[in-house]
């Protein structure tokens, strides 16, 4: 496995074709401050630049997945005049969905492999995933309501789609703690692994999503993230354009040009 260029908040590296994002201030159990949203922003603009990541993993160092948005920048908001209060939150609400959106829609399939707690923003960041998988030891808590908050990080997005809005406005109402065996009926997880194999695991199923054509799967992905606002005849026509695109790509030659030749090989063997 190989390291990215160092940052100081998160870590990168690649194993082959899969990439694997790690919050890395373990201290505060990987809450989520200015600077690690600035890097992590940085390395999401990296991985989408780099044709050889087909997929990326993204975890947390230590005991917790993520849990939350940082304290300190809590008391930071609450000790400004009063006047500037609304104008630094917006700025803060607007780099916060900066990052969950280039996360979002990252052209390239996404696992959150959730070690730990998930609470408040970290629940977000996960939900925000193509695919979520749970440590059998971990805990999801979407726990702003705790703290006098909404869900800012696109937790009344991504939950509802989900689980539903009944039971997504039930999650958020109580900001109970979900068990990853609750979770997984629910359908807020994907699956649940051990702990002591959950990183493997998550990788194992990135690697399997990025043999096919990385084409393909980022046309694909970004019509199903809009799917659920879209008509249907919206979704044939953005449809039938990634189609004419996939028609000249490299990798449905490359594809069918194969396909051919076995197909030739098969009935040069019969005759």
């Amino acid at each position: 496995m190989q390291p990215d260029a160092p940052f100081d908040a998160i870590t990168l590296t690649t194993d082959g074709s899969v990439a694997t994002l790690t919050l890395n201030r373990p201290e505060v159990r990987n809450a989520i401050d200015d600077a690690m949203r600035g890097e992590i922003l940085s390395a999401l603009d990296r991985v989408a630049r780099d044709d050889a990541i087909h997929a990326l993993v993204i975890t947390g160092a230590g005991k917790g997945f993520c849990s939350g948005g940082d304290v300190k920048g809590m008391q930071a908001r609450l000790s400004v005049p009063p006047g500037e209060v609304a104008m630094n939150g917006w700025r803060r609400q607007h780099r916060t969905h900066h990052m969950v959106s280039a996360l979002h829609t990252l052209p390239k399939p996404t696992i959150a492999a959730v070690n730990g707690a998930a609470a408040g923003l970290g629940c977000d960041l996960a939900l925000c995933c193509d695919f979520v998988v749970a440590a059998d030891t971990a805990t999801l808590a979407m726990s702003y309501v705790l703290r006098g908050l909404v869900p800012d990080g696109g937790g009344m997005y991504f939950l509802p789609r989900r689980v539903g809005l009944a039971r997504a406005k039930e999650l958020i109402f109580s900001g109970r703690t979900v068990r990853p065996d609750e979770a997984l009926r629910l359908g807020m997880i994907d699956r649940v692994s051990p702990a002591d194999t959950l990183l493997a695991d998550a990788r194992a199923w990135a690697a399997e999503l990025s043999l096919a054509a990385p084409g393909a799967i980022a046309l694909s992905k970004t019509i199903l993230d809009q799917s659920f606002e879209l008509t249907a005849e919206q979704v044939f026509s953005l449809g039938s354009q990634a189609q004419a695109i996939c028609y000249s790509s490299k990798d449905h030659l490359d594809s069918v040009a194969a396909f051919l030749a076995r197909s030739a090989a098969r009935r040069g063997g019969a005759s």
